[in-house]
């Protein structure tokens, strides 16, 4: 139980650093932050490679002339949630199962 406890936890950190992540960059897009900014633009070029494969599923949304609502970022943000949720569930049955027989 001690292993599966772990790379649960550990699944949970990495989802949640990612998660994090989005999360910035989508509250930052949505209130228009200077891209100029270091921790915009670290957010930003950390961000892009967790983007990639989500690019141009969904058109962005430019209110005002600066704030932008960034649905592939938002989608992105859902599919690495259930992919986590997932892989938990997986470790969980793999491990029920294991103990079961």
């Amino acid at each position: 139980m001690k292993g599966i406890g772990f790379i649960n936890h550990l699944i949970n950190i990495v989802i949640g650093i990612v998660q994090l992540i989005l999360g910035f960059r989508i509250i930052l897009k949505l209130f228009g932050a200077a891209e100029t900014a270091p921790f915009v633009e670290w957010v930003y070029n950390t961000s892009n490679p967790l983007l990639h494969p989500f690019e141009g599923i969904f058109p962005s949304t430019v209110l005002d002339g600066t704030f932008v609502i960034e649905f592939s970022a938002i989608f992105a943000f859902l599919i690495y949630t259930l992919i986590g949720y997932f892989l938990t569930s997986l470790v969980t049955g793999f491990d029920r199962r294991w103990n079961n027989e």
